[in-house]
């Protein structure tokens, strides 16, 4: 949500509200991502920069810092604001083909295989197992929070 109007109507204050909410939470974090999860949003929908206990994805999500069309269009931007700057011409062919590049790079690296393989998450999920999986998850948590720890007895090895 970028523009004038989310800008007025608080969407930054309400944004703010929700990363404070997410981060001095005291439960279990667990994330699924289901669709997209780009830039603040990642971060206040409980992404990899808040700590989650546990993260999965869906087949079909994407997580990037935008979505590669508006990378693209941003990367153009620059570029002809720079080569203004600096008394250039700008060849519309050579901005066509930089934000068409970017936006198929970004396009390329923002899917649930590639964040998957990269270990930005826990792994990719059936839609359908979604609930069982919880189920499971919130187990972990519990079994994690009432099973003593024993204290490490012996220093650390250096090789």
């Amino acid at each position: 949500m970028v523009g004038t109007e989310s800008e007025q109507q608080g969407v930054i204050k309400h944004g703010a509200k929700m990363i404070q909410a997410v981060a001095n939470a005291r439960v279990p974090k667990l994330t699924i991502v289901v669709g997209g999860s780009y830039g603040a949003g990642n971060y206040a929908m409980c992404g990899r920069g808040l700590d989650p206990r546990f993260i999965f994805a869906w087949p079909n999500s994407r997580t990037a810092v935008m979505g590669g069309a508006q990378a693209g269009k941003v990367l153009r931007i620059v570029t002809e604001a720079k080569q203004a700057k600096d008394g250039l011409v700008p060849d519309p062919k050579m901005l066509d083909m930089l934000e068409q590049v970017t936006a198929q790079k970004l396009d390329s690296q923002s899917t649930a295989l590639y964040g998957s393989a990269n270990l930005w998450d826990d792994g990719l999920i059936d839609p359908r197992d979604t609930r069982t999986l919880l189920g499971y998850l919130l187990d972990i948590c519990h079994e994690a929070e009432v099973r003593p720890l024993q204290a490490n007895s012996f220093g650390v090895a250096r090789f």
